[in-house]
């Protein structure tokens, strides 16, 4: 299909409903409800209309089972980071927000990105509802965690009227932890076993790390070094203009993401002879702490992409790339 001929679309996602907008194609229906019975409208009028791309914003979880509902079509589908469908709009000059307007705007965008040779890069892995409930569990644990260091905070400086009360609920918080925990491990060894064995060979990735990066980096191992550690935020980005050169820094990515792999980097550099090693080295070339660290994260990343991509443990004498 040539350029001139492809057909685009956006979707704006919102709770209750769904504005789409098609370039290179007219659509019958704008709106659909965000239900079961209108992502499946929506899903069987785009299979007809082969799109190229089909591009939606995260909203909050709204656009979840709307992206496995195309997914299962065959439909290919990005699902972008607000923050880059607001820099577009503002590029292209459009000051104007209605749903109708973000569903046409997204559809540009899409215009863009599938002339793009690395398109691929973009179009996120098909969904399955293993790796949503996976998701659900590891973000409900990062919500449980919140919630018992707020009540551990607010302990140290209680009034002894209060105190038995957020203990009571610091242990309640802890045995929901308990709970969640198994959960995670009997859901990750019945649906991911194989790959879950496959991360935590490398010192450093434990259960909770190893059922996150399962959970919300299923590119691992589909995207090149340099590709996964701009998709997660670890990748530095140059700072120049004329004569002026700033120092190089992270930015962007899965925050949450991120964090999760900053843990398991400082255990890396304890226990796992590779990072540890590669550790050293840059604090001997004079590297502050905190750069050899996020060099070292973005090593143990790309180290795991390597791995999963040939499917094979970690071998410290083995050269991952």
């Amino acid at each position: 299909m040539s350029e001139r001929s492809a057909v685009v679309v956006g979707v704006d996602v919102a709770k209750r409903h769904l504005d789409v907008a098609a370039l290179g194609a007219r659509l019958p229906q704008a709106r659909f409800t965000n239900d079961a019975e209108g992502q499946a409208q929506l899903a069987a009028l785009l299979a007809e209309a082969e799109p190229e791309l089909v591009l939606m914003e995260a909203s909050g979880g709204y656009e979840a089972a709307l992206a496995c509902e195309l997914d299962a079509a065959g439909l290919p589908v990005v699902v972008v980071n607000p923050r880059q469908a607001r820099d577009f709009a503002r590029a292209m000059g459009r000051l104007a927000k209605t749903d109708r307007l973000d569903a046409r705007l997204l559809a540009e965008l899409a215009a863009v990105l599938v002339r793009r040779d690395d398109l691929s890069c973009f179009v996120r892995p098909p969904a399955d509802p293993e790796r949503l409930d996976l998701a659900a569990l590891v973000a409900r644990r990062r919500q449980l965690v919140a919630m018992l260091l707020a009540e551990r905070q607010r302990l140290a400086l209680a009034r002894p009227t209060v105190r038995p009360s957020i203990e009571a609920l610091i242990d309640a918080l802890r045995a929901q932890l308990d709970v969640l925990d198994g959960e995670m491990r009997e859901h990750v060894a019945s649906h991911h076993r194989a790959l879950d064995v496959l991360l935590q060979s490398a010192k450093g990735i434990g259960p909770t790390s190893s059922a996150t990066i399962i959970a919300e980096l299923p590119e691992l191992g589909r995207l090149d070094r340099r590709q996964i550690a701009a998709l997660v935020g670890v990748a530095p980005y140059a700072r120049e203009s004329g004569v002026w050169g700033g120092r190089r820094r992270i930015s962007g990515g899965r925050s949450q993401l991120r964090r999760t792999l900053y843990m398991a980097t400082l255990t890396a550099t304890r226990f796992n002879p590779t990072i540890r090693a590669f550790y050293a080295r840059l604090l001997a070339a004079g590297k502050l702490k905190k750069v050899a660290l996020v060099a070292c994260m973005r090593k143990l990343l790309s180290i795991l992409n390597a791995m999963v991509r040939d499917s094979r443990s970690f071998d410290p004498w083995l050269n991952h790339a």
